[in-house]
């Protein structure tokens, strides 16, 4: 391992980022020799299972990622310290997360993929908390304290236990990123027999992008019925993904339908020879590009857009109305998006025809008054992605703003339906 290495002998000093992953069996302690610069810290896919007690000593550490260890308890030690505000512990077997675990400037926790049955009331304690990940656990509630969660505004329950949502989910005031499919509570999504894509039919090609539940490459597919196409494949990394499970993320593309602004699912792919999940959908043209990066560490949930960005005002209403458009079309179908972003957001790059894409975090809307409440946050997000689209446009859009305006608002009662959107912008 060179890099560990490099800093047992000292040549790492002044580093502000680390990564060790793989071979550690235990805490290298020359780590505490960057203790008064280090602010990122990667120690995934080794074999630890503890933390030192005075782990502390990195006083400056905002990140850490300890994914795909051996830890079973959230370390208490992190609780101590003073600039961490992003956790991530995927996949280590984890059980318990102690309340005096939780760093009090917690912005961003992902405990994807564990054992955890129970999470501290503390949690709803940490007003800074604006991202939570906790598919693929065994969470039958959440506490009530993060009723007051005021600041949260991701929150991913996919495939754990719950027969209900909290009744106080739909009131948080900045939730907009929501995931629950794959619990009880979650019924089948009802859909017609899926065309079945064998993957002898298929020849693959270049890889179009990667996102991170998946590969997508473009490929010919040769149906038994049909002419031969071009068509994207995406091939799915893994049974768990941080937003739910892949077999949910197809049924419910599948479910969507065919509409002008959703990419849409052609067929299931089936006899992949490492029982890999896929998904064919229809091939955009090749100028496409996505509308903006994925959030980064510093914005935890807002994505990052090219600085040069600049949109006339017919993009900016073309795009919005087309993704509204696609947001009020899976209501209708009673899914929730719960993933509307302009890194999800594919458009022409020139007068602004855009479709809504990535179904990992689509959940079946629950019947009445709770569904039509839990709307409300793809509005919001909706809402989130004009209002980043205003800001890099030189034209003053006051409609557009206002209703901009009526779609974040923070009682969330009080924004409007998707489809009342779709309908004012569409209006004369």
């Amino acid at each position: 391992m060179t890099t560990l290495d490099e800093l047992s002998h000292g040549r790492l000093a002044g580093a502000r980022e680390l990564r060790l992953r793989g071979g550690l069996t235990e805490f290298p302690r020359d780590i505490f020799g960057l203790a008064e610069t280090l602010e990122v810290l990667d120690l995934s896919d080794n074999a630890l299972d503890s933390l030192p007690d005075d782990f502390s000593r990195l006083t400056r550490l905002r990140v850490l990622f300890c994914s795909g260890n051996r830890f079973t308890r959230l370390p208490p030690a992190l609780g101590d310290c003073p600039a961490l505000t992003q956790v991530g512990f995927r996949a280590t077997g984890l059980r318990e997360i102690p309340a005096e675990a939780l760093p009090a400037g917690l912005r961003w926790l992902t405990v994807t993929d564990n054992q955890l049955e129970l999470l501290p009331s503390a949690l709803g304690e940490r007003p800074a908390l604006q991202k939570l990940m906790l598919s693929g656990n065994r969470l039958r509630h959440l506490p009530d304290s993060m009723a007051g969660a005021a600041g949260l505004e991701l929150l991913r329950l996919s495939a754990n236990r719950f027969d209900a949502l909290p009744d106080w989910l739909a009131d948080l005031p900045r939730l907009a990123w929501l995931a629950y499919a794959g619990n009880p509570l979650d019924r089948r999504i009802g859909t017609p027999e899926p065309v079945l894509a064998p993957w002898s039919s298929l020849e693959p090609g270049i890889m179009l992008g990667e996102g991170a539940s998946g590969h997508v490459y473009q490929a010919t597919w040769r149906p038994d019925r049909g002419p031969v196409r071009d068509v994207a494949l995406k091939l799915f990394k893994g049974a768990m993904t941080s937003d739910g499970l892949p077999d949910r993320e197809i049924a419910a593309c599948l479910a969507a339908g065919d509409h002008p602004n959703l990419t849409g699912g052609l067929a299931r792919l089936t006899g992949h020879p490492a029982q890999v999940q896929g998904l064919l959908m229809p091939l955009l043209p090749p100028k496409w590009r996505v509308l903006a990066g994925p959030p980064s560490l510093k914005s935890c949930s807002r994505d990052i857009y090219d600085p040069s960005s600049c949109f006339g005002a017919a993009t900016v209403h073309g795009i919005a109305i087309g993704i509204a458009a696609a947001g009020a079309h899976l209501h209708e179908c009673c899914l929730l998006h719960g993933d509307l972003y302009a890194h999800n957001t594919l458009w022409d790059g020139s007068v602004g025809h855009a479709v809504l894409s990535d179904f990992g975090a689509a959940s079946l809307l629950p019947d009445g008054g709770v569904g039509r409440a839990i709307m409300k946050t793809d509005v919001l997000a909706w809402g989130v992605l004009l209002g980043e689209l205003l800001d890099r446009c030189s034209d003053q859009l006051t409609k557009l703003r206002d209703l901009q305006r009526e779609c974040v608002q923070p009682k969330p009662s009080a924004r409007p339906a998707m489809a009342d959107v779709r309908e004012e912008l569409q209006g004369p």
